[in-house]
């Protein structure tokens, strides 16, 4: 399978394999007006396997999204067909707008236009709690 190298966009790299899909729907690349590749469970010597996203236009990438899927992943900046930046995800300390509380007395529940904020509050398991409720992030 071939797929053709970009001239100007972004590839994010090394996403742990089967975790293109859900950062493809969460990042809503399938509303771009441009070339969207995710290639999946590409052969790694580092991982064993991996998935890959090109995306053929300059795109503001959220990494706050990108850390809490798979804060191991590499988003490459490409410009006339070159790598002109790597950069490395790390888990982000909050999260507003990805996730939803499950709590429903929780007041993000009820009063709609307040954001959904999460913090991350144990860094080795990645657990996140809503700020309005302490409720444990699904």
């Amino acid at each position: 399978m071939n797929i053709d190298s970009i001239k100007n966009g972004i590839v994010i790299d090394h996403i742990t394999a089967g975790q293109g899909m859900r950062i493809y729907n969460l990042l809503g690349l399938d509303s771009l007006d441009c070339s969207v590749a995710l290639i999946k469970n590409v052969s790694s010597r580092k991982m064993g396997k991996k998935d890959i996203i090109k995306i053929d236009s300059d795109f503001d990438v959220d990494t706050d999204i990108l850390g809490y899927v798979d804060p191991d992943v590499t988003v490459n900046i490409i410009k006339d067909g070159k790598t002109v930046e790597k950069k490395s995800i790390a888990l982000p300390e909050k999260l507003t707008g990805v996730l939803t509380c499950k709590n429903p007395r929780c007041i993000s529940a009820t009063e709609q236009e307040l954001p959904q904020i999460f913090k991350l509050t144990d860094r080795a398991r990645r657990i996140y709690r809503c700020i309005y409720c302490e409720t444990k992030a699904k």
